[in-house]
Protein backbone atom coordinates (compact mmCIF):
# COMPACT_ATOMS: atom_id res chain seq x y z
CA UNK A 1 0.00 0.00 0.00
CA UNK A 2 1.34 3.52 -0.98
CA UNK A 3 1.12 5.94 1.70
CA UNK A 4 -0.69 9.35 1.03
CA UNK A 5 0.51 12.72 2.95
CA UNK A 6 -2.46 12.00 5.21
CA UNK A 7 -2.05 8.13 5.88
CA UNK A 8 0.65 6.60 8.18
CA UNK A 9 1.01 3.28 8.22
CA UNK A 10 3.08 1.21 10.69
CA UNK A 11 5.09 -1.41 9.63
CA UNK A 12 7.84 -3.69 11.83
CA UNK A 13 11.17 -5.10 10.95
CA UNK A 14 13.23 -7.67 13.23
CA UNK A 15 16.35 -6.27 14.18
CA UNK A 16 19.66 -8.50 14.00
CA UNK A 17 19.52 -9.63 17.45
CA UNK A 18 15.62 -10.47 16.79
CA UNK A 19 14.03 -7.05 18.30
CA UNK A 20 10.95 -6.16 17.00
CA UNK A 21 11.94 -2.13 15.52
CA UNK A 22 8.68 -0.29 14.21
CA UNK A 23 8.45 2.38 11.95
CA UNK A 24 5.52 4.94 10.92
CA UNK A 25 5.42 5.85 6.66
CA UNK A 26 3.57 8.33 4.96
CA UNK A 27 4.07 10.04 1.62
CA UNK A 28 4.72 9.29 -1.95
CA UNK A 29 8.95 10.03 -3.38
CA UNK A 30 12.17 9.15 -2.19
CA UNK A 31 12.38 7.24 0.40
CA UNK A 32 13.97 8.33 3.49
CA UNK A 33 14.29 7.52 7.26
CA UNK A 34 13.91 10.17 10.54
CA UNK A 35 15.84 8.83 13.77
CA UNK A 36 14.24 10.23 16.84
CA UNK A 37 16.33 12.10 19.73
CA UNK A 38 16.00 11.33 22.85
CA UNK A 39 13.07 11.22 25.19
CA UNK A 40 11.13 11.89 21.87
CA UNK A 41 9.21 9.08 19.70
CA UNK A 42 7.79 8.89 16.32
CA UNK A 43 4.37 10.74 17.16
CA UNK A 44 7.11 14.17 17.94
CA UNK A 45 8.01 14.09 14.53
CA UNK A 46 4.38 13.70 13.18
CA UNK A 47 4.31 17.53 11.65
CA UNK A 48 7.72 17.12 10.05
CA UNK A 49 6.80 13.94 8.73
CA UNK A 50 3.57 15.38 6.99
CA UNK A 51 5.58 18.62 5.50
CA UNK A 52 8.82 15.79 4.04
CA UNK A 53 5.66 13.72 2.79
CA UNK A 54 4.62 16.02 -0.25
CA UNK A 55 7.75 15.09 -1.80
CA UNK A 56 9.25 11.85 -0.26
CA UNK A 57 8.00 8.81 1.33
CA UNK A 58 9.37 9.06 5.17
CA UNK A 59 9.60 6.48 7.03
CA UNK A 60 10.20 7.63 11.07
CA UNK A 61 11.80 4.60 13.41
CA UNK A 62 10.57 3.91 16.45
CA UNK A 63 13.71 3.59 18.27
CA UNK A 64 13.81 0.65 21.41
CA UNK A 65 12.23 1.53 24.46
CA UNK A 66 9.32 2.96 22.12
CA UNK A 67 5.99 1.75 21.79
CA UNK A 68 5.74 -1.19 19.09
CA UNK A 69 9.47 -1.62 19.85
CA UNK A 70 11.31 -4.00 21.61
CA UNK A 71 13.54 -3.15 24.57
CA UNK A 72 17.12 -1.30 24.56
CA UNK A 73 17.92 -5.18 26.15
CA UNK A 74 21.42 -5.94 27.56
CA UNK A 75 24.33 -4.37 26.02
CA UNK A 76 22.54 -1.56 24.61
CA UNK A 77 24.95 0.44 22.63
CA UNK A 78 25.33 2.57 19.20
CA UNK A 79 26.18 -0.31 17.63
CA UNK A 80 22.36 -1.91 18.86
CA UNK A 81 21.13 1.63 17.02
CA UNK A 82 22.87 1.22 13.75
CA UNK A 83 22.02 -2.15 13.05
CA UNK A 84 18.27 -1.19 13.59
CA UNK A 85 18.74 1.44 11.19
CA UNK A 86 20.40 -0.76 8.90
CA UNK A 87 17.04 -3.28 9.57
CA UNK A 88 14.68 -0.86 8.46
CA UNK A 89 16.81 1.04 5.68
CA UNK A 90 16.91 -2.54 3.96
CA UNK A 91 13.50 -3.03 4.44
CA UNK A 92 12.39 0.56 2.96
CA UNK A 93 15.68 0.81 0.31
CA UNK A 94 15.78 4.35 1.58
CA UNK A 95 19.28 6.13 0.80
CA UNK A 96 18.34 9.69 3.04
CA UNK A 97 18.33 9.59 6.73
CA UNK A 98 17.33 12.87 8.82
CA UNK A 99 18.73 12.82 12.26
CA UNK A 100 17.90 14.86 15.12
CA UNK A 101 19.86 15.30 18.38
CA UNK A 102 20.73 11.89 19.69
CA UNK A 103 18.91 10.38 16.32
CA UNK A 104 21.50 12.58 14.71
CA UNK A 105 24.37 10.78 16.19
CA UNK A 106 22.80 7.40 15.30
CA UNK A 107 22.86 8.38 11.94
CA UNK A 108 26.55 9.79 11.84
CA UNK A 109 27.68 6.29 12.78
CA UNK A 110 25.35 4.44 10.75
CA UNK A 111 26.67 6.65 7.83
CA UNK A 112 30.00 6.09 8.41
CA UNK A 113 29.66 2.07 8.41
CA UNK A 114 26.75 1.98 5.29
CA UNK A 115 28.02 3.85 2.20
CA UNK A 116 24.78 3.07 0.84
CA UNK A 117 23.00 6.03 2.74
CA UNK A 118 23.76 8.44 0.05
CA UNK A 119 22.54 11.69 2.00
CA UNK A 120 22.45 12.09 5.32
CA UNK A 121 20.25 15.66 6.91
CA UNK A 122 21.26 15.99 10.84
CA UNK A 123 19.76 18.52 13.26
CA UNK A 124 22.29 19.78 16.33
CA UNK A 125 23.71 16.29 16.61
CA UNK A 126 24.63 14.66 19.57
CA UNK A 127 28.18 14.88 19.30
CA UNK A 128 30.47 15.53 22.01
CA UNK A 129 33.72 17.38 21.73
CA UNK A 130 36.15 17.50 24.41
CA UNK A 131 33.57 16.89 26.96
CA UNK A 132 31.26 19.52 26.20
CA UNK A 133 28.55 17.79 26.24
CA UNK A 134 28.05 17.70 30.10
CA UNK A 135 27.71 14.24 31.35
CA UNK A 136 27.96 15.08 35.66
CA UNK A 137 24.44 14.75 35.74
CA UNK A 138 24.24 10.89 35.00
CA UNK A 139 24.68 10.17 38.38
CA UNK A 140 22.15 11.78 40.30
CA UNK A 141 19.94 11.31 37.47
CA UNK A 142 20.22 7.04 38.20
CA UNK A 143 19.47 7.90 42.14
CA UNK A 144 16.28 9.81 41.19
CA UNK A 145 15.45 6.77 39.03
CA UNK A 146 16.26 4.27 41.49
CA UNK A 147 14.30 6.27 43.99
CA UNK A 148 11.29 6.55 42.04
CA UNK A 149 11.50 10.18 41.74
CA UNK A 150 11.03 10.75 38.09
CA UNK A 151 10.48 14.55 38.29
CA UNK A 152 13.68 15.17 39.89
CA UNK A 153 15.31 12.50 37.32
CA UNK A 154 14.02 14.70 34.47
CA UNK A 155 14.59 17.68 36.29
CA UNK A 156 18.35 16.89 37.02
CA UNK A 157 18.62 16.14 33.12
CA UNK A 158 16.92 19.58 31.96
CA UNK A 159 19.40 21.37 33.80
CA UNK A 160 22.88 19.09 33.19
CA UNK A 161 22.59 19.24 29.47
CA UNK A 162 20.08 22.43 28.54
CA UNK A 163 20.95 25.67 27.95
CA UNK A 164 22.57 28.29 29.90
CA UNK A 165 19.62 29.88 31.53
CA UNK A 166 18.28 26.25 32.43
CA UNK A 167 21.80 25.55 33.94
CA UNK A 168 20.71 28.33 36.49
CA UNK A 169 17.54 26.75 37.90
CA UNK A 170 17.51 25.08 41.52
CA UNK A 171 16.26 21.51 40.97
CA UNK A 172 13.20 22.48 42.58
CA UNK A 173 12.26 24.90 40.55
CA UNK A 174 12.88 22.81 37.22
CA UNK A 175 11.13 20.08 38.41
CA UNK A 176 7.80 22.97 38.65
CA UNK A 177 8.56 24.41 35.62
CA UNK A 178 8.49 20.31 34.02
CA UNK A 179 5.14 19.31 36.06
CA UNK A 180 3.81 22.42 34.46
CA UNK A 181 4.74 22.03 31.22
CA UNK A 182 4.02 18.18 31.03
CA UNK A 183 0.74 16.40 31.62
CA UNK A 184 -1.20 13.57 30.35
CA UNK A 185 0.12 11.48 27.53
CA UNK A 186 3.00 13.58 27.40
CA UNK A 187 4.25 13.32 30.69
CA UNK A 188 3.67 9.06 31.04
CA UNK A 189 5.81 9.24 27.88
CA UNK A 190 8.47 10.74 29.03
CA UNK A 191 8.77 8.71 32.30
CA UNK A 192 8.32 5.45 30.00
CA UNK A 193 11.96 7.13 28.51
CA UNK A 194 14.03 8.37 31.49
CA UNK A 195 16.11 4.98 31.85
CA UNK A 196 16.29 4.65 27.72
CA UNK A 197 17.42 8.36 28.15
CA UNK A 198 20.15 7.27 30.21
CA UNK A 199 21.43 4.89 28.53
CA UNK A 200 21.58 6.69 25.36
CA UNK A 201 22.96 9.25 26.62
CA UNK A 202 26.15 7.14 28.41
CA UNK A 203 26.63 5.90 24.59
CA UNK A 204 27.35 10.24 23.80
CA UNK A 205 29.81 10.38 26.56
CA UNK A 206 31.67 7.09 25.37
CA UNK A 207 31.99 8.52 21.87
CA UNK A 208 33.12 12.20 23.33
CA UNK A 209 36.04 13.20 21.00
CA UNK A 210 35.36 10.10 18.40
CA UNK A 211 34.43 12.64 15.27
CA UNK A 212 37.65 11.97 13.24
CA UNK A 213 35.49 8.86 12.63
CA UNK A 214 33.35 10.87 10.44
CA UNK A 215 36.13 11.39 7.82
CA UNK A 216 34.78 7.45 6.63
CA UNK A 217 30.97 9.37 5.95
CA UNK A 218 30.99 8.95 1.85
CA UNK A 219 27.27 10.83 2.14
CA UNK A 220 26.56 13.93 1.17
CA UNK A 221 25.95 16.00 4.67
CA UNK A 222 23.53 18.76 5.53
CA UNK A 223 24.07 20.29 8.87
CA UNK A 224 21.37 22.20 10.81
CA UNK A 225 20.92 23.73 13.77
CA UNK A 226 18.89 26.33 15.81
CA UNK A 227 20.21 30.21 16.25
CA UNK A 228 18.39 30.23 19.77
CA UNK A 229 19.52 27.11 20.77
CA UNK A 230 22.10 27.85 23.17
CA UNK A 231 23.24 24.32 24.01
CA UNK A 232 27.31 24.45 24.68
CA UNK A 233 28.26 21.41 22.57
CA UNK A 234 26.81 22.85 19.21
CA UNK A 235 29.19 24.98 17.77
CA UNK A 236 32.90 23.40 18.82
CA UNK A 237 30.78 19.92 17.49
CA UNK A 238 29.87 21.55 14.15
CA UNK A 239 33.24 23.33 13.68
CA UNK A 240 34.73 19.67 13.95
CA UNK A 241 32.45 18.19 11.98
CA UNK A 242 32.61 20.74 8.93
CA UNK A 243 36.48 19.92 9.35
CA UNK A 244 36.79 16.07 9.13
CA UNK A 245 32.88 15.72 7.03
CA UNK A 246 33.94 14.94 2.94
CA UNK A 247 31.09 16.54 1.85
CA UNK A 248 29.44 19.12 4.02
CA UNK A 249 27.21 22.10 4.09
CA UNK A 250 25.58 23.96 6.88
CA UNK A 251 22.45 25.84 7.05
CA UNK A 252 21.43 27.50 10.40
CA UNK A 253 17.69 28.50 11.56
CA UNK A 254 17.84 32.05 13.21
CA UNK A 255 14.36 31.56 14.61
CA UNK A 256 14.83 27.91 15.96
CA UNK A 257 16.21 26.42 19.11
CA UNK A 258 17.11 22.73 19.64
CA UNK A 259 13.39 21.11 19.29
CA UNK A 260 13.15 22.92 15.93
CA UNK A 261 12.36 19.80 14.07
CA UNK A 262 9.62 18.24 16.85
CA UNK A 263 8.16 21.23 18.28
CA UNK A 264 9.44 24.80 17.37
CA UNK A 265 9.50 24.87 13.73
CA UNK A 266 8.98 20.91 11.81
CA UNK A 267 7.57 23.15 8.48
CA UNK A 268 10.74 24.98 8.16
CA UNK A 269 13.17 22.06 9.22
CA UNK A 270 11.38 20.33 6.51
CA UNK A 271 11.81 22.62 3.68
CA UNK A 272 15.72 22.77 3.93
CA UNK A 273 16.00 19.01 4.11
CA UNK A 274 13.54 18.72 0.80
CA UNK A 275 15.59 21.20 -0.83
CA UNK A 276 19.07 18.96 0.14
CA UNK A 277 17.97 15.73 -0.66
CA UNK A 278 16.06 16.82 -4.00
CA UNK A 279 18.02 19.48 -5.31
Amino acid sequence: MIATPTTTTVRTVHSPDGTTISYHTTGTGPDILVVPGALNDADDYAALATALATHCTVHTIQRRARTGSGPQGPGYSIETECADLAAVRAATGARYVFGHSYGGLVALEAARRDPGIAKLALYEPGVSVQGLFPMDWTRQYRQFLDQGRPFDAFATFAIGTGPAAARRNPRWLMAAILRLAFRGAKRAKIFQLLEANLHEHEQVGRLDGSYPNYREVSADVLLMAGGKSGLPHVGPAFDRLTEVLPSVRVHTFPKLDHFGPDHTGPAEVAEAVTAFLLG
